[in-house]
């Protein structure tokens, strides 16, 4: 228990996620104007593998590679989309001055958004950082704090990207470095001017932007990756992925992830179409675009957003995204669990074919496509959950997820606004622990826990107004105390309450019969949700537990809801979970 305590407190130190105090400028001695980042640049990280000595990161000598980040895709002046910032990876030769070492500078940063988005790393061997302002164009300021891990021992769970090695006039280092992209909240709606950096020792800041807002767009759907596996191989391949909408719209545009990647991906052409049946669509698939380019490469760690397009989004409908990679993919972020059949063609460029035919293999995860975005719409509700949210023991094909249902019951109402229902949850995956490690191939697709992925998977997603946590049976189930458990909860209360989400905790069900689900352990569930009610941490509760529990044998589900293994309800629990939702919760 006094690990997990002590990896929250961690997780605590490496969040930028403070309430914005907004307070009028205060008088102060002049400074000077604020100038653009890069006219402040006063450190060079990056060296020439063939020259090491020309950069010093650290202060020891040691420095980034260029050759791993061009491989990386990260090359200079190259434009980078990271929890939905655009960041721009500065436009230097190896061994010039590339970022600054943060001491209080004011760099010239403007826009409109949800938050202020740093690409950082530390290099003084712990995390690095301290208090800043950002000034607002009504002269209005607010404060933030913003930290960065190390880019040698930092933890790799929230990384943007790892490079395998470390230059050193020595010679070159097989150790990973790892940069950073850390957010943090701005004022809603008001204009941002400047931002002072703060006076921190090994804090270095390599870029600065605005996260601008998403209005305009709802969620229709979307999956968290869960990890880097092995895949096909696939070469010169099409995929045609199906998804269930939530919300629809008369625009769309989807989202490529290639979270937790080493190199680029690069997708030749995409599609969009109503699914007719199989990997059949319903007339002719209607093609994407990427900045005005057919298709996209997408860096290590980073993100591609189509194009806005003209294509009207059936609400509850399913859609075929088909995608082509013309070159040769082994590995590739995945979500594992779809519970949903998804196809591969033989080879070749089919996103233009509407028919069946050239897709003759079948597969069961979502690989790289990672959200669907409909125009107009009230905003989304997002999901982070466990298997259970995920779906794991409902119908495979037949969209009975209890998000799935909670969606189809936003729809068929009028009382509340009809969100979008954004499901992140991730079989296997856990409050306070990876289970995947967060860098390299891997056959754990479990994910990295919901307090690592919690910026990416809540607060980045499109138009979040309210977040569901349901999660913590895992924790449990593998020896996290319930106060270990709590603490982790009690963090994504607080990170997504800062942001201005909506935040709704939802206890944790019975699961007796099950091998690991020990007296013990329903003891330790017990005090979770005796804490969920009555902790007054979130804003509201979904007693989940009590709608499924045995009223005889209150640590197991009714057998009617049970899908046989004690653990994950079948389609009707699912269904009374979703059912048991009061909707006007769900309101901001």
């Amino acid at each position: 228990m006094r690990r997990c305590v002590r990896g929250i407190l961690v997780v605590l130190a490496l969040c930028g996620s403070l309430v914005p105090a907004v307070s009028a400028e205060a008088a102060e001695a002049p400074r000077a104007a604020p100038l653009p980042l890069e006219r402040l640049f006063d450190n060079s990280a990056v060296s020439d593998d063939g020259r090491p000595g020309e950069a010093d990161f650290d202060g020891a000598g040691a420095s980034l590679s260029a050759g791993d980040l061009t491989a990386a895709g990260w090359t200079p002046g190259r434009t980078l989309t990271v929890q939905g910032a655009r960041l721009t990876w500065p436009k230097r030769r190896p061994g010039e001055p590339d970022n600054v070492r943060a001491a209080g500078q004011d760099v010239r940063v403007t826009g409109r958004g949800d938050a202020l988005a740093f690409l950082v790393a530390g290099t003084s061997g712990a995390p690095a950082g301290g208090p800043g302002t950002v000034v607002y164009a009504d002269g209005t300021r607010s404060a933030y704090r913003l930290t960065a891990p190390d880019w040698r021992t930092g933890p790799l769970a929230t990384k943007a990207v790892a490079l395998p090695h470390v230059n050193t006039p020595g010679g070159q280092l097989a150790e990973r470095a790892r940069l950073y992209v850390v957010t943090v909240p701005l004022v809603p709606g008001r204009a941002v001017a400047s931002v002072r950096l703060p006076d921190a020792a090994g804090l270095h800041v390599f870029a600065v932007s605005v996260r601008a807002a998403t209005a305009g767009w709802t969620g229709g759907w979307t999956t968290s990756t869960g990890g880097y596996a092995a895949v096909g191989p696939w070469t010169d391949r099409t995929l045609r992925l199906v998804v269930h909408t939530s919300a629809g719209g008369p625009r769309v545009r989807v989202r490529f992830d290639n979270t937790f990647a080493a190199s680029p991906v690069r997708i030749g052409r995409a599609t969009v179409a109503v699914r007719a049946s199989g990997a059949a669509a319903r007339g002719t698939p209607v093609a994407l675009s990427f900045g005005g380019a057919a298709g996209v490469e997408i860096p290590a760690g980073a993100q591609a957003y189509s194009d806005p397009l003209g294509f009207a989004v059936p609400a509850g409908t399913d859609l075929l995204v088909s995608f082509h990679l013309p070159g040769t993919v082994t590995a590739a972020p995945v979500h594992r669990l779809a519970q949903q059949r998804s196809y591969v063609s033989e080879p070749g460029d089919h996103t233009a074919d509407g028919s069946a035919g050239p897709y003759t293999s079948v597969i069961t995860a979502w690989p790289l496509l990672a959200g669907v975005d409909v125009g107009g719409g009230p905003g989304s509700v997002v999901l982070l959950g466990d298997s259970i949210t995920d779906g794991d023991k409902s119908t495979v094909d037949a969209n009975r997820r209890w998000p799935d249902v909670l969606a189809g019951r936003l729809l068929a109402q009028s009382a509340v606004p009809r969100y979008g229902v954004l499901n992140q949850g991730v079989s296997g995956n856990r409050v306070v622990t990876d289970r995947y490690p967060g860098d390299g191939v891997s056959t754990d697709t479990a994910g990295v826990s919901a307090l690592h992925r919690f910026d990416r998977d809540v607060l980045a997603q499109t138009s979040a107004r309210t977040a569901i946590v349901f999660e913590g049976v895992n924790d449990l189930r593998w020896d996290t105390s319930a106060e270990g458990v709590i603490a982790g909860l009690r963090e994504l209360a607080e990170r997504g309450r800062a942001r201005g989400v909506r935040m709704l905790a939802a206890t944790i069900l019975p699961c007796a019969g099950e091998a690991r689900c020990t007296a013990a352990v329903d003891t330790e569930r017990r005090a979770v949700n005796a804490w969920i009610r009555d902790g007054g941490v979130f804003d509201g509760v979904l007693d989940f537990d009590a709608v499924v529990r045995d009223p005889q044998q209150p640590s197991r589900m009714l057998p009617a809801y049970d899908s046989g293994d004690h653990l994950h309800p079948g389609d009707a629990g699912l269904a009374a979970l979703a059912d048991s939702v009061d909707l006007r919760l769900l309101q901001p």
